[in-house]
């Protein structure tokens, strides 16, 4: 009896090893993801490694779609933001998504994202501020100045708010 008590621990002890080997074997690729690739084939390695890592995050998603979307890989991209989207809807991405397209450029989708943003956050004011100064940096200073004179009535004295309007006003690019 006690020989078969033996063998059991025994075997319980190598399976525990065997995993424990297997296990430091799982290492995170590292530098060999990227080093002696080309730049683009290094690059696209280097963001589906991200992704990977990025799991269901939203906010990581949204800038591996970033760097994708700014690359010129859009649909790639638009794969990423649908995950996003897809799940519970939540202002802060939409804000994140519409910074990413207004940096592109694409200034139809941002507005698009930046007012399901003011939809989901009516009483933001630091979101009307940011949204106020991209009306006016896209040269829709009255929707702009609309959304700002929001914001500034609820918080008269907030010093972001008079950034984001100086910003707005003298075109500069968001300060993050």
């Amino acid at each position: 009896m006690k020989t078969i008590y033996s063998a059991a621990i025994a075997a319980g002890c190598m399976a525990v090893g065997i995993g424990v080997g297997f296990a430091a074997k799982q290492v995170e690729p590292g530098i060999q993801v990227i080093q002696g690739k080309p730049d683009r084939e290094a690059g696209l390695a280097a963001l589906a490694e991200a992704e990977h890592l990025a799991g269901n995050g939203t906010w990581e998603l949204i800038a591996v779609g970033r760097a994708y979307y700014l690359s010129g890989d859009k649909a790639k991209a638009q794969t990423l933001f649908d995950r996003v989207t897809g799940g519970k809807q939540n202002a802060s991405d939409y804000q994140r998504l519409g910074e990413v397209y207004a940096e592109a450029g694409d200034n139809a989708k941002a507005e698009e994202c930046f007012q399901k943003m003011l939809a989901l956050e009516p009483k933001d004011d630091s979101g009307q501020a940011e949204v106020g100064a991209w009306y006016i940096r896209t040269g829709q200073r009255a929707k702009g100045e609309e959304l700002l004179a929001k914001a500034l009535q609820k918080h008269p004295a907030e010093i972001w708010h008079y950034l984001r309007a100086g910003e707005g006003l003298l075109h500069v690019p968001p300060g993050r």
